[in-house]
C-alpha cells in the first residue's frame, strides 16, 4: 500500500485529486495506506481537511514523515519550472510520480524533464483521465471493431467559461495548455501519431482587462494513417461543453464527456445503417485513472518507456502548435508568489 503526497493545493490538487482520493480511500481500495494524506503548498497555512490531510511546511519536511519507497507523489503544480520541482523530489528520494498535464510549459523544460525521468529512472504516470474514461473505451471499441468502417475525422469541442481563474492566476501560459491536452491524448489513441497542420489562439478579454493567449485555442492534426483531427477550446464560452465527434465511412459517433465533477455521466449517440442509439452512463474518469495507476505501481516498476514517452510526443505536438500559431513568441516566464500552487 502507498501513502500519498500532494504537491500543490490549487484547483487540481484540492479541487480534483483530493476529493477523489478521499472517496477511493473510503471505498477501501487496497492500494491506499490508511495513514493521512500529506500535502505541501507554500500558499496555505492550514489543511483543507484536517481529519484526512496533514499539511507539511516544505518538501524536506514531508520527506521526514514519509518513506519514498511507499509513497506516490501527486504533482499538481502549474507547468512552469516543473523540471526543477521533479529534480527536488528525486533528490529527496521520491520516484513514483503522478504529474498533472501539461508536462511542461516550453520545450527547454520538457527536454530537461525527459532527461531527468530517464536518467533517474523515475516512475511517472501523467494525469490523463480521458484515457481512462468509459466513453473513450467505447469509442476505441468502435474504431477497432470496424462496425462503421474506417475512421475519417475526429472533431473535439472543449468549451467552458474560465474568466475568474485566468484573471486571478498565471499558472498556464496559453490556452493550448489547459483543456486541449486531454483531447489530444484521445485523438492520438484513436487515430495514431500525426503532425500539426494548423493552429491558432485568441486572447481573453473582459472589461478593460486582457490576458493574451488565454481566451481559447485550436489545432488541426493530420494523422499518419489518413485521419484528420480538429480540436477547438473556447475559454470565454458562456456554456460548458466537452463533445467529441467521430466520423466513419459508414456512420457517426457523438460523445459527451462529463461536464464537471458535479455530474459524472457521459453520453454517446451512434448513427449508422446497422448501429444506432443513445446511451447515458456513469463515467468517473479521474477516479478510474487514479485507482488504476496506484494498482499499476503496486505491480512493479513503471519504466519511462511504458507510458511517459507517449505523453512526451503529445507535448511536443502542442509545442509545434504554439510555434505555428506564434504563441511561443509571446509567452514570457511569469514568477508568482505561489509557484507550487496548482491553478488548473
Amino acid at each position: 500500500m502507498f501513502r500519498t503526497l500532494i504537491v500543490g493545493l490549487g484547483r487540481a490538487g484540492a479541487g480534483l485529486h483530493l476529493p477523489v482520493l478521499r472517496r477511493l480511500r473510503h471505498e477501501g481500495v487496497s492500494a491506499f495506506a490508511p495513514q493521512p494524506i500529506l500535502a505541501v503548498d507554500p500558499g496555505r497555512t492550514s489543511s483543507p481537511d484536517p481529519a484526512e490531510v496533514t499539511l507539511a511546511a516544505s518538501l524536506p519536511a514531508a520527506r521526514r514523515l514519509l518513506d519514498p519507497a511507499h509513497t506516490v507523489v501527486h504533482l499538481c503544480t502549474p507547468p512552469r519550472r516543473r523540471a526543477d520541482l521533479v529534480a527536488e523530489l528525486a533528490d529527496l528520494g521520491f520516484y513514483r510520480l503522478i504529474i498533472e498535464k501539461p508536462l511542461a510549459a516550453d520545450t527547454a523544460d520538457l527536454d530537461r524533464l525527459a532527461e531527468l525521468v530517464h536518467e533517474r529512472r523515475l516512475q511517472v504516470s501523467v494525469v490523463a483521465p480521458w484515457l481512462a474514461s468509459t466513453l473513450t473505451d467505447r469509442l476505441e471499441q468502435l474504431v477497432r471493431g470496424g462496425e462503421f468502417g474506417a475512421l475519417r475525422r475526429i472533431t473535439v469541442r472543449q468549451h467552458k467559461p474560465r474568466f475568474r481563474r485566468t484573471l486571478a492566476t498565471h499558472g498556464h501560459p496559453t490556452a493550448f495548455d489547459i483543456e486541449i491536452p486531454h483531447a489530444l491524448g484521445v485523438a492520438l489513441l484513436l487515430a495514431g501519431d500525426g503532425e500539426v497542420t494548423a493552429a491558432g489562439w485568441h486572447d481573453l478579454r473582459v472589461g478593460g482587462q486582457v490576458r493574451p493567449l488565454l481566451g481559447g485555442a485550436r489545432l488541426q492534426l493530420a494523422h499518419h494513417g489518413g485521419v484528420r483531427t480538429e480540436i477547438v477550446s473556447d475559454l470565454t464560452s458562456p456554456v460548458r461543453e466537452r463533445r467529441i465527434t467521430l466520423r466513419f465511412a459508414r456512420g457517426t459517433a457523438i460523445g459527451h464527456f462529463p461536464g464537471s465533477a458535479d455530474d459524472e455521466y457521459a453520453q454517446l449517440r451512434l448513427a449508422g445503417r446497422k448501429l444506432h442509439g443513445h446511451e447515458v452512463f456513469a463515467d468517473d474518469a479521474l477516479g478510474s485513472y487514479l485507482a488504476r495507476t496506484y494498482r499499476r505501481f503496486l505491480r512493479g516498476p513503471l519504466p519511462p518507456e511504458a507510458e511517459f514517452d507517449g505523453h512526451l510526443r503529445a507535448v511536443r505536438l502542442l509545442s509545434e502548435a504554439k510555434r505555428l500559431s506564434g504563441a511561443d513568441l509571446l509567452t514570457e516566464p511569469i514568477a508568482t508568489p505561489r509557484e507550487l500552487s496548482c491553478v488548473h
